[in-house]
């Protein structure tokens, strides 16, 4: 199952992408986030890696997979037979930028959690983009 978000957003991509890239500060950003604390040192990077605690679930390591800089980052996690992928895609649109958030979720029990779980998912990343333009657009 994947689902995505897109939404265009009136401020630079340094601007999201600075927003994006530091992940501590996403309960700041949006609800859908309690806490988030890296469990390493440094700039973000593929390896790097992070607890993040939900509303309603429990705390899951992420682990970054994919980075290039102010362009994409995506990161994973093991959870029920299952794998989730979160991905962020910024691209430069005229000074502003179009921000895609994607979820991929595979495994063995990702279909039960498509089908159960597929509207409040989508509902998730959307939430999450708009609290991203949000932020984004505060600081432009």
């Amino acid at each position: 199952m994947k689902l995505e978000n897109v939404l265009r957003i009136d401020a630079p991509v340094d601007v999201v992408w600075s927003l994006t890239e530091d992940v501590e500060r996403w309960p700041g950003i949006t609800p859908t986030m309690t806490t988030v604390e890296r469990l390493d040192d440094g700039p973000l990077a593929v390896g790097s890696r992070a607890r993040v605690k939900q509303p309603g679930q429990r705390a899951r390591v992420w682990t970054v997979t994919r980075f290039e800089p102010r362009r994409s980052f995506a990161w994973s996690t093991k959870a029920m037979g299952m794998t989730m992928e979160g991905a962020h895609l910024l691209a430069d649109e005229g000074g502003a930028c179009v921000n895609r958030l994607e979820l991929e979720v595979t495994g063995a029990t990702a279909g039960i959690v498509g089908r159960l779980l597929r509207r409040p998912l989508l509902n998730a990343i959307t939430t999450e983009n708009k609290g991203f333009r949000a932020a984004a657009e505060a600081r432009s």
